[in-house]
């Protein structure tokens, strides 16, 4: 039997709040969610990223940073710890009424003070924004350098077997990058 593929409903938020006013950005609270499920799955539709239900947000909240404007969330970012010297960049969005504010750029550098404290010498994701990333300094390798996302994630991902996402990893600290 194949296996199904979660669709959730897709609608981007409609914004009540002007796209120039002042973006603050904060940890996620549980009241959050939805508008999480709402931007993170427009872009899944598109194909630009991994669905989420409200399940996996619901149990990852804490993991979540929000862009927020207006008393709107516009965007978010969530870091996921995957091993003793690895964390993953996962579920970056913005509204598109938001973008091109640098906001993405900032809900990732938020992550870098974050996993230096915890100690963890590598941020790593799993891109189609290469350039988006490469211009925060993380560089291309092959995906099977990063081996505990292969087995804890990729296994049961439905692009498992036809991934067309980009491994990239950027040190933090004096951390070395990962040799290709």
């Amino acid at each position: 039997m194949p296996m199904q593929i979660y669709r959730p409903p897709v609608v981007l938020p409609q914004l009540h709040v002007r796209h120039d006013a002042e973006v603050t950005v904060r940890r996620a609270r549980v009241a959050d969610v939805t508008r999480l499920y709402e931007i993170i799955n427009y872009y899944a539709a598109r194909g630009d990223m991994l669905p989420k239900t409200l399940d996996q947000l619901y149990n990852r909240v804490r993991s979540f940073n929000v862009a927020e404007a207006g008393g709107e969330v516009v965007g978010c970012v969530a870091l996921q710890i995957v091993w003793a010297d690895m964390a993953e960049v996962v579920s970056l969005a913005v509204h598109p009424d938001f973008q091109g504010r640098g906001l993405g750029r900032q809900l990732v550098e938020l992550l870098y003070d974050e996993i230096s404290e915890l100690g963890i010498p590598t941020l790593y994701t799993l891109t189609l924004q290469v350039g988006f990333f490469r211009s925060l300094g993380f560089r291309e390798v092959p995906r099977l350098r990063l081996p505990h996302k292969i087995w804890q994630d990729c296994v049961n991902c439905a692009k498992q077997d036809h991934c067309d996402e980009i491994a990239m990893v950027r040190p933090v600290g004096r951390a070395d990058m990962l040799e290709s």
